[in-house]
């Protein structure tokens, strides 16, 4: 006899705007108390001081969160020029200050040499695992140690108004930066004070996109509790196709649709078929759905759908 799962069967993502002060791990366990799902896990990391948006998986969405976290993110921070912390941020104890402040013509000056594909050398107080342990607990203890730069990519980069009046002034620039997996705010900031002759740390950080979510999904972390046993049945619960915006979709018969649910692959080589695959690329993921219903993540192969993940709703 199967195990019977515990929790409740939700499926689908909440995305929520992560408030000051509180870890990701934090967020997700009043998200698991209020819904009770069977399995639970987020979009992507953000640090205790950053705000914004935190998409959380329920059941079988969480299928789905690599292709959130290998998604697009789009932040909003503030950096203060002449201070650099041995964190990248407020948060840390201040290691050099540098009188420079540099002029809006020389920032925009280098901003091109942080785009593209770039080197970037993540902070040291990050949760990269250096030898098994995590470089932030090596970090607080005082251990010497050094990490590697990754190739990390941005793809726009430009100073916006500070959405803090109180974050104004020569001392202080703020910047909307559009990135992809594993850049770091808190290390860009740091190059660019490094870039210009003076040194920076981040003030203030905030996540408005990530993926096909952006603010307009998002719901307040105080406002879902408040929903309570009705969260469920609010719309605050995002279809598992949320995610996959960008994935294409491919539409299947059922009786195509029990083949891949049991693990077996599906041919299109026959001729009706040719228009529903023409625009797939060999090894291309493919979201499959029938009768409007998720039914797996698969890949198309050699004219063969192929099941990766079976969604089981």
């Amino acid at each position: 006899m199967a195990r019977r799962q515990k929790g409740r069967p939700v499926n689908g993502w909440v995305v929520i705007d992560k408030p000051l002060g509180l870890t990701s791990t934090q967020v997700v366990g009043r998200v698991r108390r209020v819904f009770q799902p069977r399995k639970v896990g987020h979009g992507g990391t953000l640090d205790p001081m950053a705000t914004g948006l935190l998409p959380i998986a329920m059941g079988e969405a969480t299928k789905t969160v690599p292709y959130i976290m290998d998604g697009a993110k789009t932040y909003h921070f503030t950096l203060q020029w002449g201070v650099a912390t041995a964190t990248d941020d407020a948060e840390g104890e201040v290691i050099e200050r540098s009188a420079h402040r540099p002029e809006p013509a020389e920032i925009e000056a280098v901003l091109p040499q942080f785009l593209g594909l770039i080197e970037q050398t993540p902070p040291i107080y990050s949760a990269i695992k250096v030898a098994g342990e995590r470089a932030y607990d090596k970090a607080r203890a005082a251990e010497v140690f050094t990490l590697e730069p990754r190739r990390v990519l941005i793809a726009g980069l430009r100073p916006i108004a500070p959405p803090d009046p109180a974050l104004s002034g020569p001392a202080f620039c703020s910047f909307e930066a559009q990135c992809g997996k594993g850049t770091y705010m808190r290390a860009l900031a740091r190059d660019l004070g490094r870039a210009l002759g003076t040194c920076a740390h981040v003030v203030a950080l905030r996540r408005i996109a990530v993926g096909p979510f952006t603010e307009a999904h998002a719901i307040s972390l105080e406002s879902l509790e408040a929903l309570g046993h009705s969260a469920a049945d609010s719309g605050a619960v995002l279809p598992i196709e949320t995610a996959l915006d960008d994935i294409p979709a491919l539409a299947l018969t059922e009786t195509e649709a029990n083949r891949l649910r049991c693990g077996q692959a599906v041919s299109m080589l026959a001729r009706a078929n040719r228009e529903r695959i023409r625009d797939f690329t060999n090894g291309a993921i493919v979201y499959a759905t029938s009768g409007g219903k998720p039914v797996a993540l698969a890949r198309y192969e050699a004219g063969d759908i192929r099941p990766v993940r079976v969604l089981n709703v």
